[in-house]
């Protein structure tokens, strides 16, 4: 399903039922505390992802995109959407700090618009439309993505 090279693995994705699994495989690999970087343009599948990601860790609630809110919580999990986001420092007013404790996994759309208040990315996931489906790729970028990494090529 995925070819792995160095410390990036990238496999496509057919349809959202296929984003949606490659969604569950990431639950399973992800520890405590990780950083993880949703990037890609609108329409995309990183909402679809994250559902999935969330419903594979127990959370049967209703996921909605933070898009208008910004910051969405689960427990153990916080995503955020900083689309909207005009400046980094609107990040303190939301209290981001508060999750990054070491104990939230993070998952971040549009990280960049929150540099310097955000650390940088354990693990980053570009979904890039393809024909019809979507391409995964997934780059460990940092220690902690490594062993994520080397998860998701195995299952």
């Amino acid at each position: 399903m995925a070819a792995t090279t160095g410390q990036r693995l990238s496999a496509f994705l057919p349809d959202p039922e296929a984003t949606a699994a490659f969604g569950k495989r990431l639950a399973r690999c992800l520890e405590a505390g990780v950083v993880v970087y949703l990037e890609g343009p609108l329409g995309a599948g990183k909402t679809t992802l994250v559902r999935a990601l969330l419903s594979d860790r127990g959370y049967r609630g209703r996921v909605k995109s933070p898009t208008y809110t910004l910051v969405e919580t689960y427990p153990g999990v916080v995503h955020l959407d900083l689309y909207r986001l005009a400046d980094p420092e609107e990040l303190e007013w939301l209290g981001v700090r508060d999750y990054l404790d070491g104990e939230t996994i993070v998952l971040a759309e549009w990280a960049e618009k929150g540099r310097g208040v955000l650390p940088p990315p354990d693990l980053v996931v570009r979904l890039t439309p393809e024909g019809e489906g979507r391409r995964v790729t997934v780059t460990a970028a940092g220690p902690k993505g490594e062993p994520i990494l080397r998860c998701l090529a195995q299952i």
